[in-house]
């Protein structure tokens, strides 16, 4: 006997699994998977021994792959099926920033914080700007560029960070035993946070691949060594043409070495963290 109310399926309606649209897997389409919470753009989608998977990577450039299953993604926070893309285009889902964040749309850019960023030169402030420049304003983070950190002690002292103006250092070449270690150790203020890359120049947190070289030329002690750069590569001895030669070269978070990415993530973390 059938049910008038259930038709062939005896399942009560409020116990059947209601459908979810299926989203095609196009590259950069931002997902979380379900059941490790892992975040990341579609890298690419492709068929294997073991069935139809899809890579995600993360805003630091770590790259998990799933299986394309019933269910198991989320976009805007609802369930959806990821499927292989047919060659439509299929509805987008949130646009990246370039530092791989989730962009929002007609946001308008926060009234400064105290709180600010500090980085050793000209370059690496404009590098920052360009992959995290749309976090910044909208978590109102200056940052501000200093031609070196001889001064560094007595430019904290300066500011007078507090709880609710925190400072952030980046500093070039924060490796044990160097110069800027040296006074990176001076500052004990627990509302400053000094963090580094290892690269001699920010230049060198630039991945070769995006500049199109195999790798960064070693030049030898003594020498300039951005001149001694654009003369290993044979470009121009002209360092400001060879630095938006590489600026330029630069168009996500993707282009950038971790140990450049994750430093700088974690100055905006805190100085725009709640006390």
């Amino acid at each position: 006997m059938r049910s008038r109310s259930y038709g062939p399926d005896l399942t009560p309606p409020w116990k059947r699994n209601k459908p979810v649209p299926e989203v095609a897997a196009e590259r950069d389409l931002v997902v979380e998977e379900v059941t490790t919470g892992f975040c990341g753009a579609v890298v690419r989608c492709e068929k294997t021994a073991q069935g139809h998977t899809v890579t995600l990577e993360d805003r630091f450039g770590k790259l998990r792959v799933f299986p394309l299953q019933p269910r198991g993604f989320l976009l805007d926070g609802k369930v959806v099926t990821l499927v292989r893309p047919q060659g439509v285009t299929a509805p987008r889902g949130p646009r990246l920033t370039a530092s791989g964040s989730i962009a929002v749309p007609g946001a308008r850019a926060r009234v400064a914080r105290a709180g600010r960023i500090y980085v050793e030169g000209r370059h690496d402030a404009e590098l920052v700007e360009r992959v995290w420049g749309d976090d910044l304003r909208i978590e109102g983070v200056v940052v501000e560029y200093l031609e070196g950190i001889d001064d560094l002690p007595a430019i904290v002292a300066e500011f007078a960070p507090g709880p609710d103006a925190r400072l952030g250092v980046l500093v070039d070449h924060l490796v044990p035993g160097s110069k800027e270690s040296r006074i990176a150790a001076e500052v004990t203020d627990e509302n400053v946070l000094i963090v580094g890359h290892p690269y001699i120049d920010v230049w060198q947190a630039v991945k070769p691949s995006a500049v199109a070289i195999p790798a960064w030329p070693s030049v030898p002690r003594g020498q300039d060594w951005k001149t001694g750069v654009c003369r290993a590569l044979g470009w121009p001895e002209n360092t400001g043409a060879a630095w938006q030669r590489i600026l330029s070269a630069v168009r996500s978070y993707k282009d950038l070495e971790p140990e450049l990415l994750g430093r700088v993530e974690e100055l905006i973390d805190f100085v725009t963290a709640v006390s």
